[in-house]
């Protein structure tokens, strides 16, 4: 796994431009940054072969797709049923993240959801039904000011 200190200022440069649009050619990427194609190419590669670029990937509006509430929950489980929780909420296509968390909270779980009953089935049927649940607390998005995906160079 590559550093940041090993990054040089063409490599911070290309994920930048990555960051705003993969879908950028080689070429096109070669002439923002004032090298070739194949160099561009090359650099590209060892930047995923080095493990700074885990994957190049579509980032969907959820709105526009019928999915209008976006909910965190703050989720309280025993400790001998973490992966097991886990692993069910991994595998569930409403959840878009989720973390273990030190604090009072053991996991951090985000989900997009269409609308309000989608939201109390996701609370009945999956998170109520889990065993090791000991709380379950969520917050319901009001306003997005800010989204970004990764981590900047």
């Amino acid at each position: 796994m590559a550093t940041a200190d090993e990054l040089d200022e063409v490599d911070r440069t290309l994920l930048t431009l990555l960051i705003e649009n993969s879908r950028l050619s080689h070429a096109e990427l070669g002439r923002r940054v004032k090298l070739s194609r194949a160099a561009v190419r090359e650099r590209v590669n060892r930047l995923v072969r080095r493990g700074v670029i885990e994957r190049f990937t579509v980032v969907l509006n959820p709105e526009a797709l019928g999915k209008h509430v976006s909910a965190f929950f703050q989720i309280d489980v025993e400790p001998h049923h973490l992966l097991d929780v886990a692993s069910v909420l991994a595998n569930n296509e409403d959840v878009v993240s989720m973390y273990q968390t030190t604090g009072p909270s053991t996991l951090h779980v985000h989900a997009v959801l269409r609308d309000r009953a989608d939201l109390e089935r996701f609370l009945t049927q999956v998170l109520y039904r889990l065993e090791g649940i000991t709380r379950v607390e969520s917050h319901i998005v009001l306003t997005r000011f800010k989204t970004e995906y990764g981590v900047r160079v």
